[in-house]
């Protein structure tokens, strides 16, 4: 048997009604146990009075001074007080409904008090108190603190675990390659898990935690990058003949000069085509980056070895503008290039389904329209998927089966850390995008409350009278009850009176797929100048007249929800502005807007925005797909996890760890998480 295996129930301590609350907390067996890491320490080590900043918990030691007052309320509230002399100072230690202490309190006794110092009164609001002498002490110690709950107390479980350590301390064995252990300088791993729950000061604790964190994210990384390196010794896929000359060509014709990040970007990809192994690769870049100009050069490569090309976006808008831009691009190579969406006649879609599955049509862009049952290509090799997280795992992938093993390319907009990168998308590869093409001008984003609001509407005329254009986002679609925010269809009402001059459009939501087009094209022909909308323009809306982003109770939205929108202007050649009209109340709330006026860097954004929300909330909790560590944290410990992932890497290119006696465990383990299959190995 191993700790794995063991039930909890055999540490001594844990009847059968402690083994049912433990349950609850997910434990189960003794490894769960001493695994259940605390996620802080009370910190017991005496403190000097001078040193301490108002408001501060703190443990001191000091002699009794007066005798103690009890003040009663009601029948079960109480306040009891006394002088305490520490160091030099007399101090007021109050307890709060702690009454039964009265009578413990003696003139002149040595007392340990830990509570939370108010300064300017030199009070101690004491929460734990114990007399030197009498039994143990925590002083001078850290105490773990865990995340526990019902009937279980943090005094029980640290108690529990002490005893769990004691039975079966020995049990616990080393996990990691002997060679990366020396080469990190790592605790053992029993040493490093007893500190953890014991350290004997902070930097003891900081060396623990650090080898438990990069255990987590090898195993994590071991999984990921196996699955991958076994998916790709099966070698499905196509290895195209890639004409590079004719791509280089291709390249230098384009009517503006790429970046370093688009040339760099441009090489993984083609040295991912010419390879026998379906390419899974994740394009992220800020708003204006050039991700688009990217996949064209993909799609040209691809098209040159005979196979065809697809492109999903998530709006009908969105497809024909890349329609637009594509056919341009390619129409002096001869290059076939269609556009399928919902709204297409019959007709004209039977046509375009007919010569694409002959091969005469080359490239297909379209909506979800591309998945739909009777359409197939002749010769799929390259699928292309914009805006990625609009559309689901299935839809997807019922478009990579239209193919056999095209390579795939997703493209979004809404870069997320390369810590998160690495973990949330472990089956991909990913590539950057981080400058911008020169000349585009930065947007000048400025924070206002809502009494600016004349301000703001007189700048948005001169701006309309100018020749631009503006959007207005508001949170919601029609008033509510519950929140008191501004919706779209009363700031259309009220805009459509005070700008009698100019054309006020409506978009939201609720609208007809048909309507919401017709909306948008009229935008983007100028023929609507003030366009009020809920987040639906979000993405894939192309009006490089429009100057002027005003959200409203930008409070209320992410930070990358905020670029995101603030993405939707400064894509023509006049100077744009973003205004955020919000009543930011909480810290959160004011550092996001903060954020918002100092930068419009995308990735930076995503990284503060990671930070403020965390990596569940930044995904969302559902559909985030990203792993529960147990101590590591994927903000604070992004290093450790880049470091396990290069560490696995040269791990996996060893002949040795596929076949060596050594690393016979972590197969074991690999073949435990399913990693291999059907197909086992010795």
């Amino acid at each position: 048997m191993d700790l794995y295996t063991i039930p909890v129930k055999n540490v001594r301590g844990v009847g059968t009604q402690k083994t049912e609350e433990l349950l609850l907390i997910g434990i189960q067996t003794v490894a769960q146990l001493i695994e259940y890491y605390p996620f802080r320490y009370e910190d017991y080590q005496l403190r000097d009075l001078t040193e301490v900043k108002n408001g501060e918990k703190i443990t001191v030691q000091g002699t009794i001074y007066s005798e103690p007052l009890l003040q009663m309320y009601g029948k079960t509230k109480s306040r009891l007080t006394c002088k305490v002399v520490v160091e030099n100072f007399f101090v007021t230690a109050v307890w709060f409904n702690r009454h039964f202490l009265k009578d413990k309190l003696k003139l002149g006794q040595e007392i340990i008090l830990t509570g939370k110092w108010d300064q300017g009164r030199r009070h101690l609001s004491v929460s734990e108190s114990e007399f030197p002498g009498q039994g143990t002490t925590r002083i001078g110690t850290l105490q773990p603190v865990y995340s526990v709950a019902g009937p279980i107390t943090q005094q029980w479980m640290r108690k529990t675990m002490m005893q769990a350590f004691s039975q079966f301390g020995e049990m616990i064995e080393e996990n990691l390659p002997q060679d990366l252990k020396l080469k990190h300088n790592f605790l053992p791993r029993k040493q490093a898990i007893y500190h953890i729950h014991h350290p004997v000061d902070i930097t003891e604790g900081k060396h623990a935690r650090a080898r438990v964190v990069y255990e987590e994210f090898f195993f994590f990384q071991l999984k990921i990058q196996a699955y991958r390196a076994l998916s790709r010794s099966k070698a499905e896929g196509s290895a195209f003949a890639v004409d590079l000359p004719a791509v280089r060509a291709f390249v230098r014709a384009l009517p503006f000069v790429l970046t370093d990040s688009q040339k760099h970007v441009i090489g993984e990809i083609m040295h991912d085509l010419q390879q026998p192994y379906s390419m899974n690769r994740l394009l992220q870049g800020d708003v204006g980056s050039g991700k688009t100009i990217v996949a064209a050069v993909a799609l040209f490569a691809v098209i040159r070895t005979g196979a065809q090309g697809a492109l999903m976006v998530p709006t009908e808008i969105l497809a024909e503008q890349h329609y637009r831009s594509l056919t341009r691009l390619f129409e002096p190579y001869g290059i076939s290039v269609g556009l399928l969406t919902g709204s297409l006649t019959e007709r004209i879609r039977r046509g375009i389904i007919s010569s694409l599955q002959t091969g005469e049509l080359q490239i297909l862009i379209g909506t979800h329209a591309l998945i739909q049952e009777d359409v197939y290509f002749h010769n799929l090799g390259l699928v292309v998927i914009d805006e990625q997280h609009r559309f689901g795992v299935q839809q997807r992938s019922i478009l990579r089966r239209k193919g056999l093993h095209p390579d795939v390319l997703t493209m979004t907009a809404t870069p997320i850390p390369r810590t998160l990168a690495i973990t949330a998308y472990g089956d991909m590869d990913v590539s950057s995008l981080r400058e911008l093409p020169k000349g585009r001008k930065p947007i000048r984003t400025y924070s206002v409350n809502h009494n600016m609001l004349e301000r703001v509407l007189g700048f948005i005329s001169r701006e309309v009278l100018a020749g631009r254009q503006a959007y207005l986002i508001c949170p919601l679609i029609e008033e509510s009850e519950k929140v008191d925010v501004q919706n779209a269809m009363d700031l259309h009402a009220q805009l459509t009176q005070h700008f009698p001059d100019f054309r006020v459009g409506l978009l939201h939501g609720r609208l007809p797929t048909v309507e919401k087009d017709h909306v948008m094209r009229e935008f983007s022909e100028n023929k609507i100048q003030v366009l009020v909308s809920t987040t639906v323009i979000e993405v894939g809306v192309d009006v490089p007249n429009a100057t002027i982003m005003v959200v409203y109770d930008a409070q209320r939205f992410g930070l990358s929800q905020l670029h995101q929108l603030r993405g939707r202007v400064g894509r023509g050649e006049h100077a744009s502005y973003c205004i955020l009209i919000a009543e930011a109340k909480s810290e959160v709330s004011k550092e996001r807007l903060k954020v918002m006026t100092e930068t419009n860097d995308g990735f930076e954004i995503a990284r503060r925005d990671l930070e403020l929300r965390g990596p569940g909330d930044y995904f969302g909790t559902k559909q985030s797909g990203l792993p529960e560590f147990r101590l590591a944290d994927l903000v604070s410990d992004f290093e450790v996890l880049e470091l396990a992932r290069d560490d696995v890497a040269e791990l996996l290119m060893r002949t040795d760890f596929w076949t060596g006696l050594e690393y016979l465990a972590f197969r074991q383990f690999l073949q435990r998480e399913q990693i291999f299959g059907e197909g086992l190995i010795d």
